[in-house]
C-alpha cells in the first residue's frame, strides 16, 4: 500500500517493467518456459488468477504475485496481492494505437475515475506525476571530433592515419545516436494543469525537473580496435612466409635453385675474373639473390616499395646517415637522439607486460607491422615485411654493423623474447667487432665504403677473412691484455719448463700465492655466455632430465663447470704456480677458512685450508682444477660462440610463421595500446576507464609472465581496450555537442565554474543510466540542450520565415516548437477512495499511462476492502 502511493520510486531510469508500472519493489512473477505455449486464451487467463487468489488466501503471503499472459512480446501481466482485510487487483491493458479519446490527460483522468467506481461528492483530490520523453538524432550540423585524412602523408585517404610507429584512435562513425530528454512534472493535479485536445499547459521548457540520457551505438567502428583486431585475427593463420608469398613472388620457380647453385661455379674461376676480396661462399649466395631480386616485377610485390622503404628507414634510421669509414656504434647514437625528445609514457608498463622499450626496434617493428597488415596489403604485406627485415638482420651481422634501437650487453629477460633475440644477434655483433678489433685488421680487409644498412647499398656483404678463419671456432679473443704490461713479466720454472704469466688484470688485494708467495693477480676471464629466456628453459629441461642419481648429478655438474674451468685456466696463466687454494681464496672466499694457530716457534699465525664440501672425495672442483691447463682467456676455446648464436637467432627469426610473429608481438601492441589509452583518459578524466585500465594492466601482466601466451585471454584484454577507446570516444563526442572544447581555455571565473558543471553532467551522462538536469530547462545544461533541440527543430521543419507565423498561430507560446513531438508521454494517476462501497475503508488507487507512437498501456492497481464491502 505505500509502495502505490510513495512518489520517491516515479519514473525510474533502471528497473523492471512492473516496477515501472505499478511502484513495487517486491513480487513474484509466474511465466510460461521457453518450451511452453503462451497462455493467450482468457479461460487459462482467469483460472490462473483465481489459482493465485487461493493459494495467497492459504499461505498468508502478502507479497503480490503476478502471472505473464498473452504473447511474451506484449509484456502483459495480471496479478493480485492480498493482505489483512484488503486486496489488490493488478490489470493491464495494451493496444497498438492510442485511442484518440484517450490522447491526453483528461481522457485518462475519466478513465481513472469510472475504474475506481467512487460515488463520493467531490472526490478527493488525483495527484499526477506527467513526464515527457524527447529524442534528439539530428547530429549532422555539428562536427565530428575525428581528425580528417591527410593526403599530403604516407596513408593520405585514410580516416585516422597516423605515421608509423603510432597507433590511431578514434571511431570513424557517430558513437552517440540519441539524446533522451525527459521533462518531469511531479506534484500536479486535476485543478492545476490543462492537458487536452486543443490546448496544454505541458510546456517542457517550464517543467521543474529534467533529465538527460544518451543512447549509444552498439559496437561502434573505431580505428584503434579495427587497428588491434585485424592484426589479432593473423595469429590464427597457420601458413608460413613460402606458403603466403609463393613462387610468384619469384620470376620462376627455377630461378632462384639454378642461380644460387651457380654461387659454387663462381669459386672455380680464374682469380681474374673474381677479385680475391670477395672470393667466398656467403659473397656468390648474395650475389645470386641479388640476380634474383632483380628480376621480380614491381606489380608482383605485396608491399608498395615506397612504403618498404620508408618503414625500413623508420626502423633503422641510421641507415640514413652518412657513415665515417670507421663503423660506429648506431644503436647508442639513435637511443640518444630519440631519448632526448620522445617521451616515455609507456615504458611505465614495459617490464610490467613483459614488452620492450618504447624507443626500441622491437616496439616499433610490432606497430609497423600492425599498420602494414592494416593499411597495405595484410597477410601477405606482413610477410614480405618481416622477410625484408631479416635480411637487414643478416646484412647488419654479417657486415658488423650494430642494430640501432637496442641497448647494449646481453638480453634483458624482463623484455619480451622477440626483444631479447635481436639483443642477442646485437651482442653476437659485439663481440665479433671487437675481435676484430683486438686482431687489428688491415683497413682493406672490410669494404669500408659500404653504408650500415642494406637501403644504401647492393645487396652482396662481403665477410673479413678473420671471421671466416678456423680459429673463429676455436679460440676466444680477449678485448685487450693490457695487464701484462702493467706488470713485470714473471717468470717461474716448473717441471723442467720456463713459464711466464700472461693475461693479467691487476692486483688481488695483498694476498699471495700460498707456495711462492708471489703477489696474486686477477686474471682476464672471459664474459659470460649471454642466454635468452628460451635457452636458459631448454637448459633447464636437459638438467632436469639427468636425474637424481650419482652419474647423472656428476654429468649435470660437469655441464654447468664449462665456465669454472676457464676461469681456472685464465687463473693458472695469471698466477704460475698457483694452487687450489689460491683460486678458492680469490673465487669463493667462504670455502676457505682461516684459523689462528701457531708455529713451531711459538708465535701466532694464521693457518687456512679449504672447507668441508671442497674436501669430500670426487669433488668437481678438485677435478677441474687437475684437468684445467694453464691457458689465457684469449687463447681458450670461447665459451660463447657468437658466429653460431648469431646463426642461430637469424635461422629463428627467418622460420617464424606471421602467425607467431603476431604472438611474440602482442606485448608490444598491448603496450602501446595501454600506453595511448592512459594518455586519452588523462584528458577525458572518466573514472570508469580509469578502474578499467587497472584491471586490464592487471590481467595482462599476469599473461605476459611467459612467453608462451594464452591468447584468448589475451583477447579480452584487447576487447577491454577497445570498450575502453569506445567510452573515451562517446566523451569526445558529447563533449564536442556540448561545447567544452571551446571552453578548455577558459579562465578560473564564473564562466569556468559554468564549464566545470557542464564537464560533470557529460562525465555523468556515460557512467549513469539518467543525469538530473540541474535548474531544469533554465540552467546552464538546459540552456544548452535546449538550444540543441532548437538547432534540429529549424534545420529539419520549420524554414526561419515560417517561425513568427507558426508562434502567432500557437498563440505564443513559442517554446513549445523548438521541441519535437515528444516521443513518449507518461501519466501517473493516484488518489485514496473506498472501495467497492462509500463505507469501506480508503485505500490507494494508482494508474499508469504510456502513450506512444505505436503503444497504448495502461497498467492500474485498484485496492478493495474485503472487510466492509
Amino acid at each position: 500500500m505505500q509502495d502505490l502511493l510513495c512518489t520517491n520510486n516515479d519514473f525510474p531510469p533502471r528497473a523492471h517493467c512492473l516496477v515501472r508500472w505499478f511502484g513495487i519493489r517486491r513480487f513474484v512473477v509466474i511465466s510460461p518456459g521457453t518450451s511452453c505455449e503462451a497462455i493467450v486464451s482468457e479461460s487459462k487467463c482467469n483460472l490462473l488468477l483465481s489459482s493465485v487468489s487461493v493459494a495467497l488466501a492459504n499461505s498468508g503471503c502478502q507479497v503480490p504475485i503476478f502471472v505473464q499472459i498473452q504473447q511474451k512480446w506484449r509484456r502483459m501481466y495480471a496479478g493480485q496481492c492480498q493482505g489483512p482485510g484488503v486486496c489488490t487487483d493488478f490489470e493491464m491493458v495494451h493496444l497498438r494505437k492510442v485511442p484518440s479519446q484517450y490522447n491526453h490527460l483528461s481522457g485518462l483522468l475519466d478513465i481513472f475515475k469510472s475504474k475506481t467506481g467512487c460515488s463520493l461528492s467531490p472526490l478527493p483530490m488525483i495527484n499526477i506525476a506527467v513526464r515527457f520523453t524527447y529524442i534528439l538524432q539530428d547530429w549532422q550540423q555539428y562536427t565530428w571530433p575525428q581528425q580528417p585524412p591527410d593526403f599530403d602523408a604516407l596513408l593520405g585517404g585514410e580516416v585516422g592515419g597516423v605515421e608509423f610507429g603510432k597507433l590511431p584512435f578514434g571511431a570513424c562513425e557517430e558513437t552517440v545516436s540519441e539524446l533522451h530528454l525527459a521533462a518531469t512534472w511531479p506534484h500536479l493535479t486535476e485543478g492545476i494543469v490543462v492537458d487536452n485536445d486543443v490546448y496544454s499547459d505541458l510546456d517542457p521548457v517550464q517543467a521543474p525537473h529534467w533529465t538527460a540520457r544518451v543512447r549509444t551505438v552498439e559496437n561502434p567502428q573505431c580505428l584503434m580496435g579495427d587497428f588491434l583486431t585485424e592484426f589479432f585475427k593473423l595469429c590464427s593463420r597457420k601458413e608460413s612466409t613460402d606458403d603466403i608469398l609463393g613462387r610468384a613472388f619469384m620470376d620462376d620457380e627455377g630461378k632462384e635453385n639454378g642461380d644460387i647453385s651457380s654461387a659454387l661455379s663462381k669459386l672455380t674461376e680464374p682469380a681474374a675474373a673474381v677479385p680475391i676480396s670477395k672470393l667466398s661462399v656467403s659473397n656468390m649466395v648474395h650475389s645470386a639473390r641479388k640476380r634474383i631480386r632483380r628480376h621480380r616485377r614491381v606489380d608482383e610485390s605485396p608491399l608498395n616499395s615506397d612504403v618498404l622503404n620508408s618503414i625500413l628507414l623508420f626502423l633503422f634510421p641510421d641507415a640514413a646517415v652518412e657513415k665515417s669509414s670507421e663503423p660506429t656504434n648506431n644503436a647508442a647514437q639513435v637511443n640518444d637522439v630519440e631519448g632526448g625528445t620522445k617521451e616515455k609514457n609507456s615504458d611505465d608498463f614495459c617490464f610490467l607486460l613483459k614488452s620492450a622499450p618504447s624507443d626500441s626496434l622491437t616496439y616499433r617493428l610490432a606497430l609497423c607491422l600492425a599498420a602494414v597488415n592494416f593499411y597495405h596489403g595484410g597477410l601477405r604485406a606482413v610477410a614480405h615485411l618481416w622477410q625484408e627485415f631479416v635480411l637487414e638482420l643478416r646484412y647488419r651481422w654479417e657486415n658488423n654493423y650494430l642494430i640501432s634501437g637496442l641497448t647494449g650487453g646481453a638480453p634483458d629477460l624482463r623484455c619480451c623474447l622477440l626483444h631479447q633475440k635481436f639483443q642477442m644477434l646485437n651482442c653476437c655483433i659485439e663481440r665479433k667487432r671487437a675481435r676484430n678489433e683486438a686482431h687489428r685488421l688491415p683497413a682493406g680487409s672490410l669494404e669500408r665504403e659500404r653504408g650500415s644498412s642494406r637501403l644504401t647499398r647492393e645487396l652482396s656483404p662481403v665477410k673479413s677473412w678473420d671471421s671466416l678463419s678456423d680459429s673463429e671456432e676455436e679460440f676466444y679473443e680477449c678485448l685487450s691484455d693490457q695487464g701484462d704490461s702493467d706488470t713485470p713479466p714473471s717468470e717461474r720454472v716448473r717441471d723442467g719448463s720456463r713459464m711466464k704469466a700472461e693475461g693479467r688484470m691487476h692486483p688481488f688485494n695483498n694476498a699471495t700465492l700460498l707456495n711462492t708467495k708471489e703477489q696474486i693477480y686477477i686474471p682476464v676471464t672471459q664474459e659470460p655466455a649471454p642466454v635468452t629466456e628460451d635457452i636458459l628453459e631448454e637448459q633447464s629441461e636437459v638438467l632436469a632430465k639427468l636425474g637424481t642419481s650419482a652419474e647423472g648429478a656428476h654429468l649435470r655438474a660437469r655441464m654447468q663447470s664449462a665456465s669454472l674451468l676457464s676461469d681456472m685456466e685464465s687463473f693458472k696463466a695469471a698466477n704460475p704456480g698457483s694452487v687450489l687454494e689460491d683460486f678458492v681464496r680469490w673465487y669463493s672466499p667462504r670455502d676457505y677458512v682461516e684459523e689462528e694457530g701457531f708455529d713451531e716457534k711459538g708465535n701466532s699465525i694464521m693457518r687456512g685450508e679449504l672447507s668441508a664440501r671442497m674436501k669430500i672425495p670426487g669433488n668437481m672442483w678438485v677435478e677441474t682444477w687437475e684437468t684445467a691447463r694453464s691457458t689465457p682467456a684469449h687463447r681458450q676455446r670461447r665459451l660463447f660462440d657468437d658466429t653460431k648464436e648469431a646463426e642461430k637467432v637469424l635461422h629463428y627469426l627467418a622460420v617464424q610463421k606471421p602467425s607467431d610473429l603476431c604472438v611474440h608481438f602482442l606485448p608490444c601492441l598491448l603496450q602501446a595500446s595501454i600506453s595511448l589509452v592512459t594518455e586519452e583518459e588523462a584528458v577525458e578524466d572518466i573514472p570508469s576507464v580509469k578502474k578499467s585500465l587497472q584491471q586490464t594492466v592487471s590481467q595482462a601482466s599476469k599473461v605476459l609472465h611467459h612467453h608462451t601466451y594464452e591468447v584468448k585471454k589475451l583477447e579480452e584484454c584487447l576487447n577491454q581496450l577497445v570498450a575502453m577507446e569506445t567510452v573515451i570516444t562517446r566523451s569526445r563526442s558529447l563533449k564536442t555537442k556540448f561545447g567544452l572544447t571551446e571552453c578548455e581555455g577558459a579562465e578560473k571565473d564564473k564562466e569556468s565554474q559554468d564549464t566545470e558543471e557542464l564537464r560533470k553532467f557529460v562525465s555523468c551522462l556515460l557512467e549513469e543510466p539518467e543525469v538530473v538536469v540541474v535548474g531544469g530547462g533554465q540552467g546552464q545544461v538546459g540552456r544548452i540542450i535546449h538550444q540543441l533541440f532548437l538547432n534540429a527543430q529549424t534545420a529539419a521543419l520549420l524554414a526561419p520565415s515560417d517561425r513568427d507565423a507558426e508562434e502567432k498561430l500557437s498563440g505564443g507560446n513559442g517554446s513549445a516548437l523548438d521541441f519535437p513531438p515528444p516521443t513518449g508521454r507518461e501519466f501517473l494517476l493516484r488518489m485514496c477512495v473506498p472501495r467497492p462501497a462509500p463505507y469501506s475503508k480508503a485505500l490507494p488507487q494508482r494508474l499508469f499511462c504510456v502513450l506512444l507512437r505505436d503503444e497504448f498501456r495502461l497498467a492500474g492497481a485498484f485496492s478493495s476492502d474485503t472487510s466492509f464491502f
